[in-house]
């Protein structure tokens, strides 16, 4: 496996397990559904810090993981609350 698809592989790792303790730490109603759809989400935003690699491509792997990580909790709370939003105006 080459340095790349380690790092997406770190990637999609870290947010599916911040998706996860998203889902743990709050009081919703713990369904399949529910952990899936928050592992997703996770998974996909934190990915978005690859593009750093773009601008700094000698980007240390803990660093990466770190922007991740932060792109991962305030991208899926940002994504998970316009979803809402988006679906109260359809169901409207």
């Amino acid at each position: 496996m080459q340095e790349h698809e380690k790092g997406l592989l770190w990637l999609l790792c870290v947010g599916a397990l911040i998706g996860l303790g998203k889902l743990l730490s709050s009081n919703e109603a713990i369904t399949t559904r529910l952990i899936f759809g928050r592992a997703i989400l996770g998974a996909g935003t934190s990915t978005i810090a690859g593009v750093a690699l773009m601008q700094f491509p000698a980007l240390p792997m803990p660093a990466l993981v770190g922007i991740g990580a932060g792109l991962g909790i305030v991208g899926a709370q940002y994504l998970e609350a316009w979803l809402k939003r988006r679906a109260d105006k359809i169901s409207a």
